[in-house]
């Protein structure tokens, strides 16, 4: 079951190690959030300046508390941010007392982030439902810096307590006024909002070599199609056309290099006279054709 928190509220938590995720909607104008934490003891300070989770110090020497980092969520139907810190409550130092949940933006006020929400997770039960969850208003609207809310001990039972309770001198007067020192040479600052996205690796690019470089042959056109004849028409003939053939029932023209033959008159042909030979002779006749 989720718990909506109020401001003052608090549950008791059943899980041994939970991760508190700050959540907002980002946009033009927005700033960039960031979640810490601070181990504070019985007498309501750090024990050391190691006791100061944040980005320049992601992890507790203990490893008991540390940062996640930020991702990119589908919030509704837009896109949201998150930053998260899990704590280990179960192996955390019988010394500390409380873990304060902090974000803060880089000389910006508060009333620039839209829908800022801590959402509490069983860190052992994977993706399930928050165990619960505080909509963050800030005071004024002016601070720079909040606590978010707090786990802290009763006897053996740990608890979540929703405060919301704004700083206007941003991080570095939250953390001075819970033991932190802080050197004006070794001031806190936030990174870049581009900086503290997880980045892709950069691609390389070599150049070709110009004995590398390959020439691309130019594209040959393809040949024009052969012309169509108009519809109705016959096609144009071949190139190599065959010599043409006589009318049915003329005769063939002969070739220019042969010699005409004689053609008979019309009818039966003629017969061709010979010549008399000057040696011809009448044989002896007899009785009966000589002259009386």
């Amino acid at each position: 079951m989720t718990h909506a928190m109020l401001k003052g509220s608090n549950v008791p938590l059943e899980a041994t190690a939970v991760r508190a995720v700050l959540r907002w909607t980002p946009g033009q104008g927005v700033p960039d959030v960031d979640a810490s934490a601070l181990l504070i003891g019985a007498d309501g300070r750090v024990r050391s300046d190691e006791d100061f989770v944040f980005y320049n110090q992601p992890r507790h020497p203990s490893g008991k508390v540390w940062r996640l980092g930020k991702k990119r969520v589908a919030q509704g139907l837009s896109e949201g941010l998150t930053d998260t810190v899990q704590t280990d409550l179960a192996g955390l130092d019988p010394a500390v007392d409380r873990v304060l949940l902090v974000a803060s933006a880089e000389n910006v006020a508060f009333e620039h982030v839209r829908a800022l929400r801590i959402l509490l997770y069983d860190a052992g039960a994977g993706e399930s439902e928050p165990l619960a969850y505080f909509d963050i208003t800030p005071q004024t609207g002016a601070e720079t810096a909040l606590i978010c809310g707090e786990l802290y001990r009763r006897g053996d039972v740990w608890k979540f307590r929703a405060l919301g309770e704004g700083y206007l001198n941003g991080l570095e007067g939250l953390a001075g006024d819970f033991g932190i020192s802080v050197d004006e040479s070794e001031a806190v600052t936030e990174p870049s909002p581009e900086a503290s996205l997880p980045q892709p690796y950069p691609q390389q690019h070599q150049p070709l070599s110009e004995s590398a470089t390959t020439q691309v042959p130019a594209p040959q056109p393809f040949p024009a199609p052969a012309p169509q004849p108009a519809y109705g028409y016959p096609p144009e003939p071949p190139r190599h056309q065959p010599a043409p053939q006589p009318s049915y029932g003329y005769p063939q023209h002969a070739p220019a290099h042969a010699a005409p033959v004689p053609q008979p008159s019309y009818g039966y042909p003629q017969p061709v006279a010979p010549m008399p030979d000057p040696n011809f002779r009448l044989p002896p006749q007899g009785p009966q054709f000589l002259a009386r």
